[in-house]
């Protein structure tokens, strides 16, 4: 099979299930080792932004997707009536930021971490479709726990969890000052330490990279759509 008819054979497979596939099961049905079709698809994905095209591929841990470029999403609303995408408020970006980091984890440790119930928040991202239920705790009660999805990495353009971001201590601080103005008073150093050191462990100085963009960041310069928010209490 040469490469321009592996290339039409994965794109067919890509596009017609619509949804992320392993590399294993892609190698298969094009009969060629993995390594081969990782580098095809990777030229592929190479060859759709040079040539600037409205879909593109993306890798979520070892699975390809073909997709629509975000940036035509605006197009497609019109056509398809699409509803708008959700809105991430403060309070859902640091709650999902505590589940990326932390996960598996349960409502009850995120709670404890940012001082302040997340009932509605975790809820949200259930719905959203970021967040999910990956197993039960083994304590009494059997607590639900909770990690991101593969719509998480898809969402902020991350191949697997490996990518996310090391947080420095400027963004804690931030993290640490959003608390207690939801609280309403200053955290005590006991109660600061108990939550967010639990979330990130001690800082230190030489775990910071240089020019590493923060998670803050990155997660607000996703395009998230213009549809109002719920409120969130």
């Amino acid at each position: 099979m040469v490469i321009r008819e592996l290339e039409g054979a994965i794109e067919s497979i890509l596009f017609a299930l619509g949804e992320s596939v392993e590399l294993e099961r892609i190698a298969g049905a094009v009969d060629h080792d993995e390594e081969t079709v990782r580098n095809v698809l990777r030229n592929m994905m190479t060859k759709y932004e040079e040539e600037d095209r409205g879909i593109h591929i993306i890798e979520m841990d070892g699975a390809f997707q073909l997709c629509t470029k975000p940036e035509m999403y605006e197009y497609l609303i019109k056509v398809a009536h699409i509803p708008k995408k959700h809105v991430l408020t403060d309070v859902l970006l640091e709650t999902l930021s505590i589940v990326a980091y932390k996960q598996p984890i349960t409502r009850i440790e995120i709670e404890k971490i940012r001082g302040v119930s997340c009932d509605h928040a975790v809820s949200k991202l259930v719905e959203y479709g970021l967040i999910q239920e990956v197993g039960r705790m083994d304590a009494p009660g059997r607590p639900m726990m909770f990690g991101t999805t593969e719509e998480f990495l898809r969402y902020f353009n991350y191949e697997s969890l490996d990518d996310l971001p090391i947080l420095n201590q400027e963004t804690i601080d931030d993290f640490k000052a959003e608390v207690e103005q939801e609280l309403g008073f200053e955290l005590s150093e006991k109660e600061s330490d108990t939550g967010f050191e639990e979330l990130f462990g001690e800082y230190d100085e030489s775990d910071e990279i240089p020019d590493d963009p923060e998670i803050e960041g990155q997660m607000e310069a996703t395009d998230w759509g213009t549809e109002e928010s719920d409120d969130i209490e």
